[in-house]
């Protein structure tokens, strides 16, 4: 498990209250085989395309973010998420696919694998049938568990290394840039739950947290297996 570097927050018990679960995503086989430099580059690629369409549905998960929020502040930090994979992710994707002979054009033809479609649809599920909390509740394993195993993974001897092909990768989300995302993540999350959280509510907030922590478990395994 990664230890916090801040005082514990909401998204802090989320992680005590789903450990196992959490452990199984940040802790993939896959993540560490990206730390170490052994994950199989058809694995990676195979991922990079599938996280490619997966970001295009967050996106629109973040616009829809944008329409339930309550007020400017809430949309300005809806609008900062979409601003980080529009602007940010979406163009280390291109240029790392680039990289490896796939133009965006390509990328955007390709079909969604099962992990794909299962985990962004449950995110948009969770955001139409919900509130704001419940949305950025099933956002919040993508955007701060990859600054957690960014940082974790940037801490691993030689991971950063020119010899390690996925240190592009693991730089960019142990970046200030992106971790300032998942802060201001965090933040959010505890601005809403001051709002609108009780404590009877907060055990279904933790299965929306569980379930979503177990399809980016999934969303790992489909690049391992090359699953479709």
């Amino acid at each position: 498990m990664l230890l916090p570097s801040h005082s514990p927050d909401l998204f802090d018990r989320f992680v005590a209250e789903a450990r196992a679960d959490w452990a199984a995503y940040v802790d993939h086989a896959f993540v560490r085989g990206m730390g170490d430099g052994t994950l199989p580059q058809e694995s990676f690629r195979h991922y990079l395309v599938q996280d490619y369409l997966f970001l295009i549905h967050f996106a629109r998960a973040y616009a829809l973010a944008i329409y339930k929020g309550r007020d400017l502040r809430e949309m300005q930090a809806s609008l900062n998420g979409l601003k980080a994979i529009l602007d940010v992710e979406m163009d280390l994707h291109v240029g790392l696919c680039a990289g490896w002979g796939l133009s965006a054009a390509e990328l955007e033809r390709a079909a969604e694998a099962k992990a794909t479609m299962a985990y962004t649809r449950y995110v948009l599920e969770t955001g139409l049938r919900g509130d704001l909390l419940d949305l950025h509740v099933a956002l919040s394993p993508c955007v701060i568990g990859y600054a957690e195993i960014g940082r974790r993974l940037a801490a691993v001897p030689g991971a950063l290394d020119d010899a390690n092909p996925y240190r592009v990768w693991i730089a960019e989300y142990a970046g200030e840039a992106y971790q300032e995302v998942a802060r201001a993540a965090r933040e959010n999350l505890d601005r809403l739950a001051a709002e609108g959280m009780t404590e009877a509510r907060f055990p279904r907030l933790v299965t929306i947290f569980r379930l979503a922590c177990r399809l980016e478990a999934d969303f790992w395994e489909m690049g391992m297996t090359l699953a479709g």
